[in-house]
């Protein structure tokens, strides 16, 4: 018997359908993106950040945005424990001591944090805060905070020499080392390759409870940074939490959502991706992009 047109249309449908419901069998990760108030262009990175992750049709995206500088921030009561993982974008006012609980509450339970960049900034006073985060700088930090931590030879050395916490040379490209090949962030990824153009954090210093160190880069002199070999990527051992400290990623007051390399940066949002499905899930089961970048060249993807 022939099927007719319109059958063959609605059986078309219906295997697309079919389709579809087997893609989204399982519910996409969710995410809090933290956000609000920021030293760095906040009002364009949220957005980003939200559009890159949200393309990998893996998550989906919820802000938390704050009051702005010095507003009420009793009002700002994110529910944590609603989510999978919570991205930090954020470096401003403190939260309120019940907003303060309710984070710790989620990290303590085993939550999936990930610091994104100048989030490590903040809250320089709160010692919970600078153990989750490990490393973090400027805001007052110094020798009190922690020794500085970087790379030499083949091990994490401790500093505790004195002297701020927190700094950077001039933006540009650089090479990122891996220091750990077998993570489930960093499997199969080159072990070497070029980063886009961003800043690279040095002179990083708190309480230095890194557990795996993935990688660094190397803060050129001559550029303005410390001379040493950097921790950029790493997890934090911190109980039963999965966190993960991504220091990559700058978006100033300079950048736009058409200009932003080091956000652009497919290494960057392969990490990002990686790191967010790791941290909620403890593992990691996207594919290394095809354009991934190369020892000698950085790629980047337009912001979608």
């Amino acid at each position: 018997m022939k099927i007719g047109v319109g059958c063959k249309q609605i059986l078309s449908l219906c295997l697309v359908s079919m389709f579809f419901c087997v893609g989204c069998a399982k519910d996409p990760i969710k995410v809090l993106l933290v956000t609000g108030q920021n030293n760095h262009n906040w009002q364009v990175s949220h957005e980003v950040l939200r559009s890159v992750i949200e393309q990998s049709e893996l998550f989906t995206v919820d802000y938390a945005i704050t009051p702005p500088k010095g507003g009420d921030m009793s009002v700002f009561k994110p529910d944590f424990s609603a989510y999978d993982v919570v991205l930090l974008d954020y470096n401003g006012d403190r939260w309120s001591e019940e907003t303060d609980r309710n984070f710790l509450n989620f990290v303590d339970n085993g939550g999936g944090v990930v610091i994104y960049h100048a989030a490590d900034n903040a809250f320089a006073g709160w010692d919970a805060f600078n153990r989750i985060i490990a490393l973090g700088g400027w805001e007052g930090r110094n020798e009190q905070s922690g020794p500085y931590v970087y790379w030499k030879g083949d091990r994490l050395v401790r500093d505790s020499s004195a002297g701020p916490g927190g700094s950077h040379g001039a933006q540009r490209e650089y090479q990122v080392n891996c220091r750990n090949t077998k993570h489930p962030i960093t499997q199969g990824l080159p072990e070497v390759w070029m980063h886009a153009q961003d800043e690279l954090y040095d002179r990083m210093r708190g309480p230095g409870n890194i557990d795996e160190l993935l990688y660094t880069g190397y803060a050129d002199s001559t550029r303005g940074g410390s001379g040493r070999e950097e921790p950029l990527v790493f997890t934090v051992d911190y109980g039963k939490a999965r966190i993960l400290h991504l220091m990559l990623g700058h978006i100033g007051g300079e950048n736009t959502p058409e200009f932003c390399p080091a956000v652009s940066c497919v290494g960057f949002q392969t990490l990002l991706l990686r790191g967010l499905e790791w941290a909620a899930t403890g593992k990691v089961k996207q594919k290394v992009p095809t354009d991934f970048p190369s020892a000698d060249k950085s790629v980047m993807r337009p912001i979608p």
